[in-house]
């Protein structure tokens, strides 16, 4: 279960699912605190470990350097663009507007629509 108790964590390595999962996971906790931008961006770089703990470190220098500001939606799109690639979210995206219900149930059906509907925009 995801509390703000118990964060998630992610450790990168490509884990494609993962990152979207993720992502949503440390929104959703976002959604019952009282953050502003810079703690939203603190609290999830906090919950990195691993392989993209590193990749985190390389980025925010880069980002600074250039004098970006590292806000959360600079942050939700470098994570994205690196863990979760835009040619992935297209292959969801067109397995979502392809979908049919054929063999499945309408249970199956709904659950699937709703699993996939979150790579549409």
């Amino acid at each position: 279960m995801t509390t703000t108790t118990h964060p998630p964590m992610f450790k990168g390595w490509y884990d494609l699912e993962g990152a979207q999962t993720w992502m949503q996971s440390i929104e959703h906790i976002f959604r019952v605190m009282v953050t502003n931008d810079d703690q939203n961006v603190r609290l999830a770089t906090h919950m990195l470990a691993d392989e993209v703990e590193f990749w985190w470190a390389n980025a925010k220098r880069r980002l600074e350097v250039c004098g970006a500001v590292v806000s959360w939606e600079r942050f939700k799109e470098e994570f994205l663009k690196k863990y979760f690639p835009a040619d992935l979210r297209s292959k969801n995206e067109v397995e979502f507007l392809q979908l049919k219900q054929g063999s499945m149930s309408v249970a199956e059906y709904v659950a699937k629509f709703e699993e996939l509907s979150r790579f549409c925009p």
